[in-house]
């Protein structure tokens, strides 16, 4: 499948993982246009994410719900820097492991450790309907949380299972990135500069939203998705799309929530398409 995003212009909007991202959509031949968002960062107090820890070490939890795969490494990389992470690890290893997707589930390996547990669908209510099959009553849950998402359904319903939750932050997302880029990148859109946006994970969407209000250019940003097929890795950013009113023209095919499918549905679709006016851009 050697360029064939040959001359196509692809937005990503730059998160952890968009490097590799980046790099596998130029291996197709596609003329990359990245995006900074955010920076992600350790939680500002780290005294409540150091406690939890403490917590799992000295009596690990029966259940560990585990949303994403940057929390596992923010927890990992915590416990290493203080002296704990053979005896973190070793109580991770004796808690039976719930992850909501692919993401967590790569995190765990690099520990030396498998999930027992992957949700039924890659969303927080995914994961309630996959927990509610499991016999909670009197368990001891940590649940690992991720930023600027309400998660009050996901804990009552594990609490309302007879369970006691435990739930910890251990990361925050910096939204001082320079704003005038993700400006930037609405403008090539409405413009017709991109021929797709990329997208992989629900804070993007967020973000973007939320820079078009502050810089009162929300009705741009609707005419530019509207004029700009748009590619989801998966339910959790299509579920984010459709709060705001849209919907994606490319997800990847078999369920395949990860980058490599999405990259496959996206040659499916755009490579047989002239990439939009080059003079244009």
């Amino acid at each position: 499948m050697a360029e064939r995003l040959q001359g196509t212009r692809i937005l990503i909007l730059e998160t952890r993982e968009e490097a590799q991202f980046a790099r596998l959509l130029a291996d197709q031949g596609a003329d990359v246009l990245q995006c900074p968002m955010f920076q992600i960062c350790d939680a500002p107090d780290p005294a409540p994410v150091s406690a939890w820890i403490d917590r799992l070490i000295a009596e690990p939890f029966d259940d560990l719900v585990l949303l994403t795969g940057e929390g596992l490494r923010r927890l990992t990389k915590l416990a290493c820097a203080t002296g704990r992470e053979h005896a973190f690890v070793t109580a991770v290893g004796r808690t039976r492991t719930f992850i909501r997707g692919p993401k967590p589930g790569r995190a765990l390996r690099e520990i030396g450790l498998e999930p027992q547990v992957t949700a039924e669908a890659p969303t927080s209510g995914g994961v309630a309907a996959t927990l509610r099959r499991h016999d909670l009553a009197g368990h001891r849950v940590g649940v690992q949380l991720y930023p600027e998402r309400d998660h009050t359904e996901l804990l009552d319903a594990i609490a309302g299972q007879g369970a006691t939750v435990d739930a910890v932050l251990p990361y925050a997302y910096d939204a001082r990135a320079a704003e005038h880029t993700v400006v930037t990148a609405i403008e090539e859109m409405a413009q017709g500069r991109v021929d797709a946006l990329a997208l992989t994970s629900s804070g993007q969407v967020r973000r973007l939203f939320d820079v078009a209000r502050a810089h009162r250019c929300d009705d741009r940003l609707r005419e530019a998705l509207r004029s700009t097929p748009i590619a989801s890795v998966g339910p959790v950013v299509t579920e984010e799309l459709a709060a705001h009113g849209f919907a994606p023209t490319i997800t990847p095919a078999n369920e395949a929530f990860f980058m490599k499918p999405l990259i496959s549905a996206m040659i499916v679709t755009l490579g047989g398409r002239a990439p939009r006016d080059a003079a244009a851009r």
